[in-house]
């Protein structure tokens, strides 16, 4: 006899949003207020990548840059971006941006009280807005106090999501796991995947150990149709370290603002304010020439005091290993950062799978193509976040409520379902892309 839960055991939501970082709290907060809203997260409510954006948002400042900016987003993803995505997210952006600030969300200003904007890496122009060197927190923070606010939106922190509750490519709700090993089904009418990237999976990684991609192993499992998950962006510029961890990023827009590469020799090697990629294969080149596993990043454009105001959390991290960012050679080693592929989905976050969608860095309707523009990931959650939204509140079709049952006594522990799950994600990189594996993943954590 199978022992299932009892189905009036079930927790019941209209919507279950798995993630609490910017892709599923605009969600939840673009969704109607009288939507009953379920948020799990895997660690703390704060501990989402979201929070570690350190450069800014980009924005269409004016109808006059959008071919540049269009043009900026396609070279940077070796034109394999989606064209309808890349304009949806650009022209959206304005829009967007005046939500934010209606929200409360704080940007850098000039001396004239007008936006700051700044520049980074493969930008011809300056069209990121930021908030000094944590842009991500500044947003995330405003969102998910507002979302606390809702009477609508419950959330649960430390509980993991194991599986999909599916029958015949229509999802029904997840499985899931607390930290005390308590196991439970949710049942919603939709199913929200907003869970990040993979960056957990590797020895080095600017993301938080426990971004898994739960997401990806699940779609694996169930049949939800994944898209170009070997596209995986390295970002080259972390604060180098032996210590093992998260690696601790160094922002583009810190060479936006002048900062140089150098080599053991001292010697500038490269355009730092080239796509993300090509900076990472010249200082694999460099380090690879020196047999060194570091380069050097300084900014001798600004002073200490300039440095301090503009990248505190950064020039605080330098300073606290002994370096002064302005007058030093701090060593910084590319790291995993961001996943461009990932749960395939259309310019609306809907998934191959019925009532289930994807949103934020765990979602991949193109946009990024190969290579991901910086700045464009907390726009690009923002946009589709909303789409997501709002594809959801106008659906009004009835939704079969004969759910399937589940055997919670079938599941594994939680580190025995980690590891088949990693494996998982590692086998589809590898099997798309060897050269990349080899190269990147042999690291894995």
């Amino acid at each position: 006899m199978v022992n299932c839960m009892k189905r009036e055991n079930y927790i019941k939501t209209q919507t279950v949003i798995v993630g609490s970082g910017v892709a599923g709290l605009f969600t939840a907060l673009c969704l109607p207020d009288d939507r009953e809203i379920l948020i799990i997260t895997k660690e703390n409510l704060k501990d989402a990548d979201s929070y570690l954006a350190q450069g800014g948002v980009c924005v269409l400042k004016s109808v006059d840059d959008y071919n540049c900016y269009y043009e900026d987003t396609m070279k940077a993803g070796h034109y394999e971006n989606n064209p309808d995505a890349v304009r949806v997210m650009i022209e959206s952006s304005p829009d967007i941006i005046g939500t934010l600030v209606e929200l409360g969300v704080q940007f850098d200003t000039n001396d004239g009280g007008d936006f700051d904007y700044t520049r980074e890496g493969a930008h011809r122009r300056s069209r990121i807005l930021h908030f000094k060197d944590e842009t991500g927190k500044q947003i995330t923070d405003t969102l998910l106090a507002i979302a606390m606010k809702r009477k609508n939106v419950t959330f649960v922190t430390r509980t993991t999501m194991i599986d999909l509750i599916e029958r015949d490519n229509e999802c029904f709700g997840i499985v899931c796991e607390d930290e005390y090993g308590e196991m439970g089904a949710i049942i919603a009418d939709d199913i929200i995947l907003a869970t990040g990237g993979i960056g957990g999976l590797f020895l080095n990684s600017t993301n938080y150990p426990h971004i898994t991609g739960d997401s990806f192993a699940l779609s694996l499992k169930h049949g939800v149709e994944l898209q170009n998950m070997n596209y995986i962006q390295i970002h080259p510029t972390t604060l180098y370290s032996k210590k093992k961890g998260r690696r601790f990023l160094i922002s583009e827009s810190v060479r936006g603002e002048g900062a140089i590469l150098l080599n053991e020799n001292g010697e500038r090697f490269t355009d730092e304010l080239q796509p993300r990629d090509v900076v990472t294969n010249a200082i694999v080149e460099e380090m690879r020439k020196f047999g060194t596993d570091h380069v050097y990043l300084t900014l001798p454009t600004m002073t200490s005091e300039e440095a301090a105001e503009r990248f505190p959390n950064i020039f605080e991290a330098c300073k606290e290993e002994g370096y002064d960012l302005t007058k030093d050679r701090v060593p910084v080693t590319p790291a995993q950062h961001y996943m461009m592929g990932g749960v395939k989905t259309d310019i609306n976050g809907a998934t191959s799978m019925k009532h289930l969608w994807a949103v934020g860095e765990t979602a991949c309707n193109g946009v990024h193509g190969k290579n991901r523009l910086a700045s464009n990931s907390l726009l690009e959650s923002l946009v589709f976040a909303k789409r997501a939204a709002d594809l959801i509140a106008s659906d009004k079709s009835e939704k079969d409520k004969n759910f399937p049952d589940v055997d919670l006594k079938s599941y594994p522990n939680k580190t025995e379902i980690q590891k088949e799950f990693r494996k998982l994600i590692m086998d589809e990189i590898k099997g798309k892309d060897e050269e990349f594996y080899d190269k990147w993943c042999n690291d894995e954590n």
